[in-house]
Order: C-alpha cells, then sequence, then structure tokens
C-alpha cells in the first residue's frame, strides 16, 4: 500500500490522507449530538395552537406544567407549590421585571393553568405569556 514498484525511484506520494479529516468530523458530530439537547429550555410538553402571536422580547424565564401537573422553573422540577414559588423567586431574584413564559401542555384544563399563573402572580411576577405553537403562514 505505502510502497510504489516503479523500480528503484522512491517518489512522494500526492494523495490526501483523509483519516484526520474524518476524526475531525466525527468529533464534531458527537459534540453537536450531545449540546444540541441541551439548548432546550424548559420541560417539553405539547403547545396548544394559536390563532395569532405576538413577537418575543428578551429572553424569558421558562416555567413549564406537564400533563401530570408537575411544575417546572426552567428544568428544575419542583415538589410542591410552595417550592415552585421558592424557586421563582430565587430566579427572580436578579430581574424581578423579567418577563415569564409559561409552557402548559394542551391538555391541562384553564383552571390548571390559571393557578400557575396565580402562583407566579403572588412571588411578583408581573408579565406572564403563554407559549403557544404558531399559525402556520400561508404565502
Amino acid at each position: 500500500m505505502g510502497m510504489s514498484m516503479g523500480g528503484g525511484r522512491g517518489g512522494m506520494k500526492s494523495e490526501i490522507n483523509v483519516t484526520p479529516l474524518v476524526d475531525v468530523v466525527l468529533v464534531l458530530l458527537i459534540i453537536f449530538m450531545v449540546v444540541t439537547p441541551m439548548m432546550k429550555r424548559g420541560k417539553e410538553v405539547e403547545l396548544p395552537k394559536a390563532q395569532q402571536t405576538e413577537e418575543d422580547g428578551p429572553d424569558p424565564l421558562i416555567l413549564s406544567m406537564t400533563p401530570d401537573k408537575k411544575l417546572f422553573v426552567e428544568s428544575e422540577v419542583s415538589a410542591s407549590d410552595a417550592d415552585f414559588q421558592k424557586k421563582l423567586r430565587e430566579a427572580m431574584r436578579a430581574d424581578p421585571q423579567r418577563r415569564l413564559l409559561l409552557k402548559a401542555d394542551q391538555s391541562l384544563t384553564y383552571s390548571d393553568v390559571m393557578k400557575v399563573m396565580l402562583l407566579a402572580k403572588a412571588t411578583g411576577a408581573e408579565k406572564v405569556s403563554l407559549a403557544v405553537v404558531e399559525p402556520k403562514q400561508d404565502k
């Protein structure tokens, strides 16, 4: 493989060694596979569909409520309503005017969603937005 059989002259090979390139590409692929799931914030829920939406403002604090009614602040699960409020207060301590984005599963009732909004309001939150699936734009 590495030797040429063309007489006594040893010439330089002009072949490209692709092994280091493949190694680098595989390492990058692994890095992206590990980092991509970490980029999602909050808990994964099935959001309701909306007729119209508003533009998002600055980076909100993500609150999530799963179909089994577990509450999350970003990706930290809360054991109780009081624990949820404690975690929310801690998260809002740095910026009390920060907007909250509530991701509630579409299978939840109106009263379940209102309960979370009232818990957030009791901690001093002023702005709570609801996350929805954006309507498809016909072009």
